[in-house]
């Protein structure tokens, strides 16, 4: 009886201990971690300007350490990405960040951190979480694609510095 009662001891003590093992990585699980911060790059079309911007962020940010979530969207959208935008990207070793441009949704923006306007008429979107940055004098890439390229390379790198800059501030 005696070492039935051990026997009884031992099983529930490890039946325990799993279980306090599976509470604690379950309230891991379900603590909340810091989201990362999500940037949504605008643009008219969703099919020029907002693909280049999102793909040069990702990979500055990446670079950078930055752990963020980028997407891409427009107005209204064109059913495809330029074709001279995805060989661009492409011949320059970026993986373009979408298959198809995609309308921005009112929930896509106002979860966003930071909206970077390409051109767009955002009066029927809410406010964003975070901010909206304008860059209206991107020029079209249809028009200039070289100066067009240039201006959002520029902008991105300025943005993901500033982003870094504000990390560091935060630690």
């Amino acid at each position: 009886m005696k070492i039935m009662h051990r026997a009884i001891a031992v099983v529930l003590a490890v039946g325990l201990c799993a279980a306090g093992s599976a509470v604690s990585a379950l309230s891991q699980a379900q603590s909340p971690s810091p989201k990362p911060p999500a940037v949504l790059f605008m643009c008219p079309h969703g099919a020029a300007k907002s693909v280049l911007a999102s793909a040069y962020f990702q990979r500055a940010a990446k670079e950078r350490g930055l752990n963020v979530v980028v997407t891409s969207a427009g107005t209204e959208p064109d059913p495809a990405v330029a074709p001279a935008v995805s060989a661009h990207l492409k011949k320059n070793g970026y993986t373009v960040p979408i298959s198809k441009p995609t309308r921005a949704t009112a929930a896509q923006v106002a979860a966003a951190d930071v909206v970077v306007s390409l051109g767009c008429d955002l009066s029927g979107y809410p406010a964003p979480r975070g901010r909206t940055l304008n860059w209206d004098d991107v020029p079209s890439p249809s028009q200039d694609f070289e100066k067009a390229d240039a201006a959002i390379k520029q902008k991105v790198a300025a943005l993901v510095e500033e982003l870094v800059r504000q990390r560091a501030r935060a630690r």
